[in-house]
């Protein structure tokens, strides 16, 4: 059976120290709480299991000076979003558009399943969603 579908699936020592890593993101999210002087926020909802992850962020010379995100749902989704704001805080706009979803399975670093994929990949939707609305106010203001 693939080990990415069994739930029963042990896995080697290196897979345990990256599920300890999810459980420490859950526990104590990075980046955790609301930003009031964000310059985008975006909310998603995962409909498949209820997750739901909003992210702030606030810009400052084409750079993510400061982030934060909240919500609410199972450990993938919140260690998923605080791995991500970690990886991002700091980085130049052109850089985050090429962010991948690989690359966010890979700061997971467990095998996911379908469903748990989604959940994942959830602020890595939020934070696509993010940059698109930064992208749209851009060029209204550059009309």
């Amino acid at each position: 059976m693939n080990e990415n579908l069994n739930p029963n699936w042990i896995g080697n020592e290196e897979d345990e120290i990256y599920r300890e890593n999810i459980l420490d993101h859950f526990k104590n999210p990075r980046n955790f709480g609301f930003l009031e002087n964000s310059t985008i926020n975006h909310k998603e909802l995962n409909p498949v299991c209820g997750d739901q992850i909003e992210m702030f962020l606030h810009i400052k010379d084409n750079k993510i000076e400061n982030v934060k995100f909240n919500g609410g749902g199972c450990a993938i989704s919140i260690a998923s979003a605080s791995m991500l704001t970690e990886r991002i805080k700091g980085i130049n706009l052109m850089d985050l558009k090429n962010i991948t979803k690989e690359e966010v399975l890979k700061m997971i670093g467990v095998p996911l399943g379908i469903v748990r994929g989604k959940c994942g990949l959830l602020s890595l939707k939020v934070l696509i969603k993010c940059i698109e609305e930064i992208e749209v106010k851009n060029e209204q203001t550059n009309r």
